[in-house]
Formats: C-alpha cells, sequence, structure tokens
C-alpha cells in the first residue's frame, strides 16, 4: 500500500475516533482547534505502534494541516531520516505548544540537529518556534542520557538572556528548560540556581515568575535528595 492510500486510510480513522467535546477543551489550553478533530493522546500513541516508524507517510500527515495528523506525524516519523530542511519546515508550521512540543519531545530531540537548533530557534521571534527551542533544550535534558554536562551549561547564557519574554508559552519553556537542565546532576542543580537567581534580579515580571518557579523546585527537598543520591 502506497503512503498516500494510507495517509487517507488514517485520516478516516482520525476522523472516527475525534471527540467534539475534546476539541472544546483543547481551545480553553491555548491549542488552535480550527482544523482539530480532538483525538486522544492515547489513542495517537496506540494508533502510532501500530503504524509503526514511517518517514514518507509522517510526511503526508503532516502536509494534510490537521492538528492530529499533525501529532501523529512526529509520533510515526524516523528521526534519522529528518533533514534540517524537514526541521524548519515543519516550525514554521508550528501553531500550537501541542505541536511543537511532540515534535521537538518525540522526535527532533533525537536527530543529529537537535543541540544546534535549540539554540538557533531561541533567537527567533515567531512565538511557537522560540518555545521549540528552549523545549529542545528541556527535551535533551529529560532524553540525551549521555550528553556532557559542558553541553547544557552553554545553554544557560541563552535562558538568562530570554527570560524577559513576556509571552506565556515563551516563558514557560524557558522556565521548563531551566528546571529540567537543573534536575540532571548536582553540577548542573547548582549552575542552574545560580542563573535562576540572575534572572530574578532582572526587571521583568516574566523573569521574576522564571526564577521564582524554577527555585521554588531545584532547591526543593525532593530534588536535592534525589540528586544526594547520585
Amino acid at each position: 500500500m502506497d503512503s498516500q492510500t494510507k495517509c487517507t486510510r488514517i485520516l478516516t480513522r482520525l476522523k472516527s475516533l475525534g471527540d467534539p467535546k475534546a476539541v472544546e477543551g483543547m481551545a480553553r489550553f491555548g491549542v488552535h482547534v480550527a482544523n482539530a478533530l480532538g483525538v486522544s493522546a492515547p489513542n495517537l500513541r496506540r494508533l502510532a505502534k501500530e503504524i509503526g516508524k514511517n518517514h514518507a507517510l509522517a510526511g503526508r500527515l503532516w502536509r494534510t494541516g490537521i492538528h492530529d495528523a499533525r501529532i501523529l506525524a512526529a509520533l510515526i516519523d524516523d528521526p534519522a531520516k529528518v533533514t534540517v530542511s524537514q526541521m524548519e519546515r515543519w516550525a514554521k508550521d508550528f501553531d500550537s505548544w501541542a505541536v511543537g512540543d511532540t515534535a521537538c519531545g518525540c522526535l527532533f530531540d533525537k536527530t543529529l540537529y537537535a543541540w544546534d537548533k535549540a539554540v538557533e530557534w531561541t533567537e527567533r521571534g515567531e512565538e511557537y518556534v522560540k518555545r521549540a527551542g528552549f523545549v529542545l533544550m528541556a527535551s535533551l535534558a529529560i532524553h540525551d542520557k549521555k550528553a556532557s554536562d559542558e553541553r547544557f551549561e552553554a545553554f544557560f547564557p541563552y535562558i538568562v538572556a530570554h527570560a524577559t519574554d513576556e509571552r506565556n508559552f515563551v516563558k514557560k519553556a524557558v522556565n521548563w528548560a531551566l528546571r529540567q537542565i537543573g534536575k540532571r546532576n548536582r553540577h548542573l542543580n547548582r549552575l542552574a540556581v545560580q542563573a535562576a537567581k540572575r534572572i530574578r534580579e532582572i526587571d521583568s515580571r516574566a523573569a521574576r515568575w522564571i526564577a521564582s518557579d524554577a527555585l521554588r523546585e531545584l532547591t526543593s527537598d525532593a530534588v536535592q535528595a534525589r540528586l544526594s543520591r547520585q
């Protein structure tokens, strides 16, 4: 079966799994729902497991512009076949945190270009592309167990520099990156706490929120106890 036929059949499946009430709920969480079907995350993941990795099919699903199909595309694409140009094309299409976060945390963070794009995208003006840069930082901190501390240390200047961005989805991603890096080990935790304290001194409402929220977790008894056992 060719990828076009598969795409058509999968779209039919997605539509059958859609829930209009779920679409209403998505809107409340800041997801653009004009092209959403309301398929639940568990159903999307089950469908992705059933399909398996399929780069060509992922591309076709993405090009439909349907929210749920794009989530599924990120789940089934093969990171070994993802190119820089594909990452840029998809990033330009990000129209919600849900699509961007799935692409970054389930696909892009496993590519050869993740570290470069994590930095590059933080300098972009588009809200969801800029967010994607920090989501990549957080995702790498979670998933790349072999990465050196030095690679994460290089992210701190960007986290501090962009902590004044008042846009909700950007500031939350900056905060997420800071917290995830700071939970990798005791050394990075100390550096993350130092960065948070620098951010706290910036005259910006976003910066103060990012710093206070991050410090609350990074200095918590639970995090410190876990890191002390490493």
